[in-house]
């Protein structure tokens, strides 16, 4: 057989889905390793697809988005951004915040490039930087507040980066980064002439007294900005697969290029039906806010009970549990935590991600779960976690 590419050995298949088929696989498990809720998206989103499925549109949209969907997005966007998004030529429409970014990483990368990324990341960053070429550098957020050394981002772009990686909030430690934090990072962007690659797909679950704010907001960061979003966790449409990038024009112009020959351009019936989700009214991400605070308040108290280790996300839906404690038990002495990982599966009916495969350092005692799950279905995952607590007596 003639040789593969040498990029594909660079990294693995996604951990995160792994352990979702891991889980289907296991009848009865509930999966709380890939991030994706258990409950319907808003009433007005399904109401409005009901209709578009007989009404169309059924063929191709324009690759680079719907002209209502774009326009949807830009009054929306807009807000955060902190200024008027041109629909036409500074956002195109993505399959998913997935696309987006590697859409993203292609448009500004050679071959050779530098990108940095926070240490814990999600995996596709990693993965993103390698496929379009560019060598990842890898920069540590320390525990427990995950906080950083803006030396090192500095030697990162005094050695050549290209761009730094921000996801924010951040996906798996619940990170949100400050104001201060975002103007140190846009800084040195703007002083080395720099790019700053944000996925701010959980813009809008951020829980007190955390704020969210958006790095192209910042003065001067525009031009700099590239910022990758997504509907899937805002309106519990993950598998809709209607992203989006935003940034300056020449930018936009060569990422619609990219994305056209990715994927030609998203299912044009949802950007349809998702209109109605990017008008609702403020109140929806007022309410959406409550709930999710109600569940991770819920989820870690539950986890408090059991006596489980674990941080306090300020934003997304996940949560980091430290597992050291049973790793250290005879029975699992020497295992990974994908091995427990994939015991808890059998054992407990609980799927959790490994948390090894979202750092670059050495760790393996910590595991993610998520809480984007109707209360009935975390509370019957806590009563299986308390499993756990029988190990340690």
């Amino acid at each position: 057989m003639p040789r593969l590419s040498d990029r594909v050995g660079k990294f693995t298949d996604s951990v995160i889905r792994r352990m979702t088929r891991i889980s289907d696989a296991k009848e009865g498990s509930i999966n709380l390793s890939q991030g994706f809720p258990d409950f319907d998206p808003p009433k007005e989103l399904l109401d409005r697809l009901s209709e578009v499925a007989y009404e169309g549109p059924h063929q191709y949209s324009v690759t680079f988005g719907a002209e209502n969907f774009r326009q949807a997005l830009a009054v929306k966007a807009g807000k955060a951004l902190k200024r008027v998004i041109d629909p036409e030529k500074e956002i195109v429409v993505t399959c998913g915040g997935t696309e987006a970014m590697i859409a993203a990483m292609m448009t500004i990368c050679n071959p050779g490039d530098k990108v940095m990324v926070f240490s814990p990341f999600y995996e596709n960053y990693g993965a993103d930087a390698i496929l379009s070429g560019a060598e990842p550098i890898y920069i540590p957020l320390v525990p427990p507040s995950y906080t950083f050394d803006i030396s090192l981002i500095e030697e990162g772009f005094r050695s050549g980066a290209k761009a730094i990686i921000v996801c924010n909030p951040s996906n798996p430690c619940g990170k949100v980064f400050s104001e201060e934090e975002l103007t140190q990072i846009g800084n040195l962007a703007l002083k080395y002439d720099a790019f700053v690659v944000t996925d701010e797909v959980y813009e809008h679950l951020v829980y007190e007294p955390y704020h969210h704010i958006a790095a192209a907001s910042l003065p001067g960061m525009f031009d700099h900005t590239i910022t990758c979003n997504s509907l899937s966790k805002t309106y519990s449409i993950t598998g809709w697969r209607l992203g989006y990038l935003i940034g300056p024009e020449n930018v936009i112009e060569n990422a619609k290029k990219v994305h056209d020959f990715l994927t030609v351009g998203a299912a044009a019936p949802l950007q349809e039906a998702a209109v109605a989700g990017l008008t609702l009214p403020d109140s929806y991400y007022e309410d959406l806010k409550k709930m999710y605070t109600e569940k991770r308040d819920y989820f870690l108290k539950g986890l408090d009970e059991i006596g489980l280790k674990h941080n306090v996300p300020q934003g997304s839906y996940f949560v980091l549990v430290d597992i050291q404690d049973f790793l250290d038990l005879p029975q699992f002495n020497g295992w990974s935590d994908l091995e427990f990982c994939e015991w808890m599966v059998q054992n407990i009916g609980v799927a959790a991600v490994p948390g090894s495969s979202f750092f670059r350092e050495n760790v393996n005692n910590l595991i993610r779960l998520h809480f984007a799950r109707s209360k009935e279905t975390l509370k019957e995952a806590l009563s299986r976690l308390a499993k756990l607590k029988d190990l340690l007596a």
